[in-house]
């Protein structure tokens, strides 16, 4: 049985790696794209059963991507996880849903494991690959 495909970018590669290894433990195929045209094309190449973004990259920003999701009528859950102070991470999270996406946490960076697994535990049922 397929996994659902869970499509991450963050800059950080640490925190990427973590990310994708709780997204593995939880029944996820994560797959990291590190830029924003990667992460265009990733999405394009193999649309993603949920996201995960970091709102603050060199070069671009989350808002970017909220907005390149709404634009793809991108229908599964998003994730923001960021070090972004938490009245950011909130206005973002409301865009997001202005903008019609499924916004679920925001998480505040470090991410914390078990806040992770629950996020990613509690949508995995229904996300079908």
């Amino acid at each position: 049985m397929a996994l659902p495909r869970l499509l991450l970018i963050d800059d950080e590669p640490a925190l990427a790696a973590f990310v994708a290894k709780a997204a593995d433990m939880c029944g996820f195929a994560p797959v990291i794209a590190e830029k924003d045209q990667e992460f265009r094309d990733s999405f394009h190449d193999q649309r993603p059963q949920m996201v995960v973004l970091d709102l603050g990259m060199p070069g671009m920003d989350g808002v970017e991507l909220l907005r390149f999701l709404a634009d793809e009528n991108y229908e599964e859950p998003v994730l923001i996880i960021s070090g972004f102070d938490r009245r950011i991470l909130d206005s973002a999270f409301r865009l997001g849903t202005a903008l019609g996406l499924q916004m679920v946490g925001p998480m505040e960076k470090p991410a914390r494991l078990e806040e992770l697994e629950e996020i990613l535990n509690g949508l995995r049922p229904t996300l079908v690959p």
